[in-house]
């Protein structure tokens, strides 16, 4: 271990003490009040929208930003002040109980989990860790927020609106953007991890949490598929998938990526899409991830794949004549790459598919009924039908992966009860607790017919109702012994 992840460990166990003290005052507070703290940050976020969203420096224009990662922030906001109260309150089980539950009333209660680590991702370090902050301090969370390198200002202006929220002292700590910090935070004491990032690095958090079991939630990478149904409008189909490439320089865990379309139809929409790409030049992709695609590209090609626009002229890939074994369709490369792979019908695609290990999110363009049973048969978290991307971003909805793309969900009601854990609540009214009387030999016979007229079906349920009758007690109140029982009782002096 390194001496700065030593020293980092020192920092957070001190710091862990002071957050786990405001968790417990904050989650005795009223969820209505916690809301209210979260409106006015939200006033106060919309007020200064601008000026948060230049925080991020270069990282994409200043109109993008706005539109990409402030707004949605603040739609997701509102909707915790919508709907947090009632997701939250405790809900009282009705309908039909056992019959050997008689006079047991059941609620199911949401308690906040403790101190949460949000480490967050690079390519949207405001939207996706700030719905995951305000989800957790809605539920009664403190909060423990790590940016990827080179991203913490925007979630320190963050910090700074919810503090002048009125946010107690101690709920929100915004760490360095340290690796060695994030490596101490991995293995430090939170009560859950909410992860944003790339498989392997979902891997070294899961293996860090191992040994005290800590709980996470892992939003991981993707590499997404797109399926071109007959009777789509290949021009639209064009126009969302060019949409899709840009979109954050390609750094968007469900941008397209491979594209499932006819052979017949693939020429076209291959020309359709170049025609929309052509003259537009996107920033570079930090160095490793360029590496990365190259590598990858070259190998594609020498495998079969057409590279139909050069990188070097506009920063983006675009290959025809993929095929789904190839690495680079199934690994996840965050740069604005797309390759179509033909088929001969839908069948062909979903099995093609599913040879790529990561599930996060699907397009599906063409007639509604069609794609919608489309969508039925595929095995990923999201499923956009006639778009793409955009409609995720409804804060009604929750957002998350299976397989490598991870697991747990973050946003939505989903989400926020995600930052809970479960406390049930069993109450017993009256005298009748048969389970506390001394059981016998001939309980045996009783409780089998009892079973049988139940839960089995019309015949047996008929046997047993007769064998019933023949039995003088059913059950027998531990609180009102039988007259059997009280002449074999010993008697007392």
């Amino acid at each position: 271990m390194g001496a700065s992840t030593a020293q980092a460990e020192v920092s957070l166990a001190a710091l862990l003490r002071v957050a786990g003290g405001a968790a417990t005052v904050w989650r005795q507070t009223p969820v209505r009040d916690r809301l209210r703290i979260v409106g006015r940050a939200r006033h106060l976020l919309a007020t200064r929208a601008a000026s948060i969203a230049a925080t991020l420096g270069d990282h994409r224009p200043l109109a993008d930003t706005l539109t990409a990662e402030v707004l949605p922030l603040l739609a997701a906001i509102r909707f915790l002040e919508g709907r947090a109260t009632g997701l939250l309150a405790p809900r009282r089980l009705r309908g039909a109980r056992p019959l050997w539950l008689f006079g047991v009333a059941a609620e199911i209660h949401r308690e906040p989990r403790g101190v949460v680590l949000i480490l967050a991702p690079s390519n949207y370090p405001l939207f996706l860790p700030g719905a995951q902050i305000f989800q957790a301090l809605a539920a009664g969370n403190a909060v423990c927020a790590k940016p990827a390198p080179g991203c913490a200002a925007p979630l320190v202006a963050l910090a700074e609106i919810l503090a002048e929220a009125g946010l107690p002292a101690g709920l929100l700590h915004v760490l360095d953007d340290s690796r060695a910090t994030g490596a101490a935070a991995t293995s430090a004491a939170f009560d859950l991890i909410v992860l944003t990032g790339a498989a392997t690095t979902g891997r070294s958090v899961l293996a860090a949490a191992a040994p005290r079991l800590t709980p996470t939630i892992m939003e991981l990478s993707g590499n997404d598929a797109v399926f071109v149904l007959p009777g789509a409008d290949i021009e639209a189909v064009a126009a969302a998938l060019a949409y899709g490439m840009r979109l954050n320089n390609g750094a968007t865990c469900i941008a397209p990526r491979r594209v499932f379309v006819l052979r017949r139809e693939a020429d076209r929409l291959a020309s359709a899409l170049l025609a929309r790409v052509a003259g537009r030049r996107l920033s570079p992709s930090p160095p490793s991830v360029a590496a990365q695609l190259r590598t990858l590209v070259t190998e594609a090609v020498a495998q079969g794949a057409r590279l139909l626009l050069d990188p070097a002229e506009t920063g983006t890939v675009i290959l025809a004549d993929a095929r789904p074994e190839m690495r680079l369709l199934r690994e996840d490369v965050f740069a604005p790459w797309l390759a179509f792979v033909p088929v001969a019908e839908m069948a062909e695609a979903l099995a093609a598919q599913a040879l790529c290990p990561y599930t996060l999110g699907a397009s599906i363009f063409g007639p509604e009924a069609e794609a919608r049973a489309l969508a039925a048969r595929l095995h990923v978290g999201s499923v956009c039908i006639n778009d793409l991307i955009v409609p995720t971003a409804d804060p009604r909805l929750p957002f998350g992966g299976r397989g490598l793309s991870g697991f747990g969900v973050t946003r939505g009601a989903e989400g926020l009860l995600d930052m809970t854990v479960v406390k049930t609540v069993s109450l017993r009214r009256g005298r009748f607790m048969p389970h506390l009387a001394a059981g016998r030999a001939s309980d045996a016979d009783r409780y089998a017919a009892l079973i049988a007229l139940l839960y089995g079906g019309p015949a047996e349920a008929l046997r047993a109702m007769r064998r019933l009758l023949q039995i003088k007690t059913l059950v027998t109140s531990p609180l009102k012994p039988t007259a059997e029982a009280s002449r074999s009782a010993p008697k007392q002096e």
